[in-house]
């Protein structure tokens, strides 16, 4: 009885996680539209003045809630899949930094618990560092959702967003980007590990603007919390897909996991499986405000190395064969 009841917890988290990343905008969009038809229109209107006034937080720095982070909730959720955050280096507080995610997959789940949330005590493993995450600026669009994404330390990938970041006076300023994006959950296959990065080269750009280093991030198991349905390049089935994100900014992919009351059934629960993010050593970076293709290979390239060291030094641990190794696209 006592390991069902603490099973329920963990798998309602987890639930949860998975209906806000899908439904949470939609919903709350329809309800301002719908409400402007009702006696409660004042509701509507008042909050889209608020939406107005406020619509440049999330390009400076977000509006971050600790109490939000520190939920029980995201508790629960580490512990279903469970999801570890493992630390290889020290991150002084004395410069700034940007972070690497790999993979995207189909939800982040992996980054979002261990960097948007104190699930995992980020704030403790590395104390001094003020962590944003970055996401598609169109999430911000979707009213009330951009509040409750923001509160968790979330601004929007955009430019000026993250100069703005790294631009602050207080040093111990880190921005986390997936830098594969919507793209790379197109590739979100279990038991792959298919990067999009050869042709990824902004956030190095805006590492070399900064003299923010970069530190590279791998989740493993990322990638197997849901099963995937691939469509091969050539398909018009991927066409499709390309031509949605080059409209929307975000890919419609096939996904499933297990039903909500039986491990047996389909469902969109995800699969109970081990996600362990690792933080790589961070590459010292010089400031170049105005940086030559030159420096931004050069840097690209030692990111690339870094990130397939990284991978290479945990896989086995974290139940990857040995034979497997890093594709980059």
């Amino acid at each position: 009885m006592e390991s069902v009841q603490k099973q329920w917890p963990e798998v309602m988290s987890a639930y949860q996680y998975v209906l806000t990343f899908l439904f949470m905008g939609p919903f709350f969009s329809l309800l301002v539209l719908s409400l402007l038809f009702t006696s409660f229109w004042s509701v509507s209107v008042l909050y889209l003045v608020w939406l107005l006034l406020d619509w440049d937080t999330p390009n400076q720095g977000g509006r971050r809630f600790e109490w939000t982070r520190n939920w029980a909730m995201w508790k629960h959720a580490r512990d279903y899949y469970p999801i570890k955050l493992v630390k290889t280096a020290e991150l002084p507080p004395d410069r700034n930094y940007v972070l690497g995610a790999h993979p995207h997959g189909i939800m982040c789940i992996g980054t979002f618990c261990n960097f948007s949330t104190e699930a995992n005590n980020f704030s403790k493993q590395f104390p001094g560092i003020q962590l944003s995450s970055a996401v598609l600026a169109s999430l911000f669009h979707f009213p009330i959702y951009r509040d409750y994404i923001m509160s968790f330390g979330i601004c929007s990938v955009n430019r000026w967003s993250l100069d703005f970041v790294l631009s602050r006076r207080r040093l111990g300023q880190a921005v986390i980007i997936m830098v594969g994006g919507a793209q790379e959950s197109l590739y979100a296959i279990p038991g792959k590990h298919c990067l999009v990065l050869r042709n990824r080269k902004g956030f190095v750009r805006l590492a070399l603007r900064h003299g923010a280093s970069l530190v590279p991030v791998y989740s493993f198991g990322e990638n197997d919390v849901f099963n995937f349905k691939f469509f091969a390049t050539n398909s018009w089935q991927y066409m499709c897909q390309i031509t949605f994100k080059k409209i929307m900014g975000f890919v419609p992919c096939i996904f499933w996991g297990r039903g909500l009351f039986s491990a047996n059934s389909w469902g969109l629960v995800p699969f109970a499986r081990p996600i362990t993010t690792v933080v790589g050593r961070p590459i010292p970076v010089p400031q170049r405000l105005d940086p030559t293709e030159e420096e931004v290979d050069h840097y690209h390239m030692l990111y690339m190395e870094a990130l397939e060291q990284l991978f290479e030094d945990h896989k086995e641990s974290c139940g990857v064969p040995a034979s497997t190794h890093l594709t980059f696209i």
